[in-house]
């Protein structure tokens, strides 16, 4: 029988289940809505349409290895229990083992690949099922590929952040347990590139920018000439208020000076230093300030130029560390997942529910 397009909505609109897990039920059935509707309920298709409106924003993440190719996959939950249950971190594992396989390029291509354990049904009709099984909106949400000469991985927290490291240029257990500790730097430290080379021209003048304004509109902060100039115009053009002018004139020499000015005395500085924007761009003194701030950032952002967690002397260098292993081994690329970033999570009240349920 011909499957129409009315008879897929019709059969959507009754169940809530997804399009093309009606069209599937309807072929399965031949065109029998009744059926469909009885098949959509063994698959769990129903039953998962009905969570996927669900915030999912638990979970874990898992990695997977094969020789010179490493993937790390995160899946999402909506609680924290279903994360720490035995069945749900078997199907992220092969998840990761299904990504790391794949040559899908994002989740929704992983999601029509053949599923790894059972070759007769999708990615997609495995997570219906465990969505069914398990009682709980479940997501897919992201995965990424590292492949290398050397690569390693490493998972924080039973799976709240994955790490997996690509490298070249040298290999043997110590440039593997060196790598492996370094995983565990990008897990704690969250660098955001390799190296400053990895930094376009756009992105370092977007942060210069940003940390101008910063520092102008933080003028505690700016060198002290600048810092006295703006505050002699403001007292002399009256551009505070009478109690923040006496507040200074009493406490001018006071180090903790700004802890008796009001807000909006401290605004109005900022207010006049991004005035005068244009000439302390200028400023030797506060380009430097400046460069100071950016670099002390880049050390931060750049994972070459952190201080190694496990540094003896508490100041070498990852790149250093890296040097004293091999001079030549390189970190080629890496990825770090933790789980839930950038997701709303929702706000638990379980008294709330109950009452709600109750009445």
């Amino acid at each position: 029988m011909a499957i129409t397009a009315g008879m897929v909505k019709e059969l959507r609109e009754i169940s809530g289940a997804g399009m093309m897990d009606c069209k599937k039920a309807l072929t399965e059935c031949d065109g029998n809505m009744e059926e469909a509707i009885e098949f959509l309920r063994k698959s769990g298709a129903m039953k998962a349409e009905k969570k996927a409106s669900r915030i999912a924003a638990e979970g874990i993440c898992r990695t997977a290895i094969d020789g010179g190719k490493a993937a790390v996959v995160e899946v999402n939950s909506e609680t924290d229990f279903v994360a720490k249950n035995e069945t749900f971190q078997a199907f992220v594992e092969n998840v990761a083992k299904q990504a790391l396989a794949s040559s899908a390029a994002d989740v929704e291509g992983l999601l029509t690949e053949n599923w790894i354990e059972d070759g007769s049904k999708t990615v997609k009709d495995a997570l219906v099922e465990k969505v069914a099984t398990i009682g709980e909106n479940l997501n897919i949400r992201r995965f990424e590929k590292v492949e290398a000469p050397v690569v390693v991985d490493y998972i924080h927290g039973g799976g709240r952040i994955g790490v997996i490291i690509g490298a070249e240029g040298a290999n043997g257990d110590a440039v593997t347990e060196a790598l492996k500790n370094i995983a565990m730097q990008v897990a704690a430290m969250n660098p955001q590139y390799i190296s400053r080379d990895d930094i376009s021209e756009a992105e370092l003048d977007k942060l210069r920018e940003i940390t101008i304004d910063s520092a102008l509109n933080d003028a505690p902060s700016l060198p002290k000439p600048i810092l006295q100039k703006l505050i002699d115009r403001a007292v002399c053009e009256k551009l505070w208020g009478d109690p923040d002018i006496k507040a200074y004139e009493k406490e001018k020499n006071n180090k903790f000076l700004f802890n008796f000015l009001s807000d909006e005395a401290k605004a109005k500085l900022g207010a006049l230093a991004m005035e005068g924007r244009g000439a302390y761009i200028a400023d030797k003194i506060f380009s430097g300030l400046v460069d100071g701030r950016i670099s002390k950032q880049l050390k931060e952002i750049c994972l070459m130029d952190q201080v190694y967690v496990k540094a003896e002397d508490g100041k070498q260098t990852v790149g250093a560390y890296l040097k004293s292993v091999d001079a030549n081994l390189k970190i080629t690329k890496f990825v770090r997942f933790e789980t839930g970033e950038g997701l709303e999570k929702k706000n638990e009240d379980f008294a709330a529910e109950v009452a709600a349920q109750l009445g």
